[in-house]
C-alpha cells in the first residue's frame, strides 16, 4: 500500500541529541581524567578514548541510570523548529532510537527520553525502541551510526547521514546541521513524488504543542 503521507525516520543520539557532548564529562568524571584527554573527534568506538566493549557498556549505564543523561543531553540547534516545519506539513515523524542498548535500566532510559523529547520540543506521531532499523518502515531516514547507514541502504532505504567524526567514510547525502538537512529531506521527498510544503522559518512554537495527537 502506497501512503501519501511521507514517513521520516528520526534518530535521537547523534542526530537530534548531542551524545558525545552529554558523555564526555560523565566519562571524564567517573575515569577521574580531564576532558581534554577525551578527543570530541572520537571514533565509532570510542578508541580514542581508550574504552573496551566492557568499558563502555558499564559508563554508558552509569551514565544513563546514575546521572540520568536522557533526560539531560544538549539538543542541536534548530532540531526542533525544522522538526515542527516537517510536521505541520504533514509529515509523520517516526523517533527511532537504539536506546536499549544496554540489558538493564530500560524504565529509566524510556522515561528519560519521553521526558527529553517534551523539554526539547520534538514532535513525533510514534516511537521505536530497536536496534535492527531496516525493520522499520520509513520512506526517508536521518541517522549517523556507520552500521545503520549501510544496513538501511544495503535493504533499499533513502538514508540521510547526519554529520560526525565517526562517519566521514560514507557517502551522501549528508547534513551538516538540521537547517541543511530540512532542505535535503524536501528534495528527496520531491524525487519520491511527496509534496510538502512547510511553513517558513522563524515562526514561534507555542509550549502546548509538545507531542501531537
Amino acid at each position: 500500500m502506497i501512503s501519501d503521507t511521507l514517513i521520516l525516520g528520526v534518530d535521537l543520539d547523534g542526530v537530534c541529541g548531542d551524545y558525545t557532548a552529554a558523555f564526555r564529562p560523565l566519562v571524564a568524571q567517573e575515569l577521574n581524567v580531564s576532558e581534554s584527554s577525551l578527543p570530541e573527534g572520537r571514533s565509532w568506538d570510542f578508541s580514542e578514548w581508550g574504552l573496551s566493549v566492557d568499558q563502555y557498556q558499564y559508563l554508558h549505564h552509569k551514565a544513563v541510570e546514575d546521572h540520568r543523561m536522557f533526560r539531560s543531553m544538549p539538543v542541536f540547534e534548530n532540531t526542533s523548529e525544522v522538526l515542527w516545519r516537517l510536521s505541520d506539513a504533514g509529515v509523520w515523524i517516526r523517533i527511532i532510537t537504539h536506546r536499549l542498548y544496554v540489558n538493564w535500566g530500560h524504565a529509566i532510559a524510556v522515561t528519560d527520553t519521553v521526558e527529553w523529547l517534551d523539554q526539547a520540543r520534538i514532535p513525533y506521531r510514534d516511537i521505536c525502541f530497536l536496534g535492527e532499523k531496516p525493520e522499520v518502515e520509513a520512506d526517508i531516514y536521518i541517522e549517523d551510526a556507520p552500521h545503520n547507514v549501510s544496513a538501511l541502504r544495503n535493504s533499499g532505504n533513502s538514508v540521510i547521514v547526519f554529520d560526525a567524526p565517526y562517519n566521514q567514510g560514507l557517502e551522501g547525502p549528508r547534513a551538516t546541521n538540521w537547517l541543511n538537512c530540512e532542505q535535503i529531506i524536501l528534495d528527496l521527498a520531491a524525487e519520491k513524488g511527496f509534496k510538502i510544503q512547510p511553513e517558513l522559518p522563524g515562526l514561534e512554537i507555542s509550549d502546548d504543542r509538545l507531542i501531537e495527537d
